[in-house]
């Protein structure tokens, strides 16, 4: 859209060109007329270049090209007399003033668009020293909003579909490279681990217990490579699936259960309500027993996000938090309740001796609302 900008840009500085021919004898200063006509080239050969190399494209820029474009206009009262100035439209001609109307509303959307629109025809009213309010004998403010209204829809569009493209080039090759790491991982330690797995087994013993082991970490890298936690086609920029970042960590004692719809939270939110979780699935398999299993269950409420790890051990005694605090030892305190505190959320623990232990955490999503 630059690009095409600066074609406009060639073609109006033409249509400038023959007004200048045509009118610079009924000029009170010829002259200084043609001196600012040269400064005015100079000038869109120096935004062109700008833009087409792209140094150009930056508000800075932008805005002193609104700020030149006004001031151009305004110099129609050194060159011609008032009667001149009420008879025909402002020097050096309203169609390429609108080269600061296309770049604003490029750069910065419609809304801005239209804005310069509307500040091009305040500046040409205050020459005149009058309104037109004919919009049908002089539509020239209809186009002038037209122009930044659509410009800056195209460009505001054209953005957004360019961030899309780049975002499905990025997963293709996520994708890509997962599918050769699978296939490596499946010809070499794959392979392996099923070999000990079956060995272990047929040995007996000791090495029976290697082969539990070892048939646990294979089913859990079976996972990791099927799962598809890469951003999905339709979802949004900088944004996780919890459930897939939840369902990694699957294993023969973690049940996880998520919506079968993505549940969409911003990248960092995510990563801190996993941290939250795989701690409280870390004092699972510290705490509650080598047999104790724990459930995993992730809930969408619209306007915020619910995760509930519960296992069957044997709970936590009272008052075991608060030592284990005055011990230093914060991993409830800090990891838990301290992440989802800073995330504005909330971490409630529920546990009795005998009864297992309950953790649910609950993190809002702004913007949404319950469905």
């Amino acid at each position: 859209m630059w690009r095409a900008a600066q074609v406009f840009r060639l073609l109006s500085w033409s249509y400038a060109l023959y007004f200048q021919l045509s009118k610079h004898s009924e000029l009170n200063r010829p002259g200084l007329s043609w001196v600012l006509f040269g400064l005015l080239t100079a000038w869109t050969v120096a935004c062109g270049v700008a833009y087409l190399r792209g140094f150009g494209r930056r508000r800075a820029w932008v805005v002193g090209e609104a700020v030149v474009v006004v001031g151009f206009m305004a110099c129609t009262l050194l060159v011609a007399s008032e009667q001149w100035v009420q008879a025909n439209q402002s020097w050096p001609t309203t169609l390429w003033a609108t080269n600061a109307v296309v770049s604003v509303a490029i750069l910065a959307g419609p809304a801005a668009g239209m804005a310069m629109g509307l500040a091009v025809m305040g500046t040409a009213a205050a020459l005149k020293g009058a309104i037109a309010v004919d919009l049908v004998r002089s539509p020239t403010i209809l186009i002038e909003l037209a122009v930044g209204l659509a410009v800056g829809m195209a460009a505001t569009t054209a953005r957004r579909a360019h961030a899309e493209l780049e975002r499905a080039v990025r997963l293709s090759a996520a994708l890509a490279e997962r599918e050769r790491l699978s296939r490596h991982v499946h010809d070499g330690v794959l392979q392996v681990l099923a070999m000990v797995v079956r060995r272990g087994r047929e040995i007996g013993g000791p090495a029976a217990q290697l082969a539990e082991a070892a048939g646990e970490q294979e089913r859990a890298l079976r996972r990791l490579l099927s799962t598809e936690d890469t951003l999905g086609a339709d979802s949004p920029a900088a944004a996780s699936d919890l459930g897939a970042l939840l369902r990694r960590h699957s294993a023969d004692r973690v049940s996880v259960s998520v919506p079968a719809a993505a549940v969409y939270l911003d990248s960092a939110v995510a990563a801190e309500v996993e941290a939250a979780a795989v701690n409280a699935l870390t004092n699972v398999d510290r705490h509650a027993g080598p047999g104790a299993r724990a459930f995993v269950l992730l809930e969408d409420l619209g306007d915020e996000v619910v995760v509930s790890i519960r296992d069957d051990g044997p709970g936590i005694p009272e008052g075991r938090l608060a030592a284990a605090a005055e011990e230093g030892r914060i991993g409830v305190s800090k990891s838990i309740r301290g992440r989802m505190a800073a995330l504005g959320g909330r971490a409630d623990l529920t546990t009795a001796p005998g009864g297992g232990t309950e953790w649910e955490l609950t993190v809002p999503r702004p913007g949404r609302g319950r469905p």
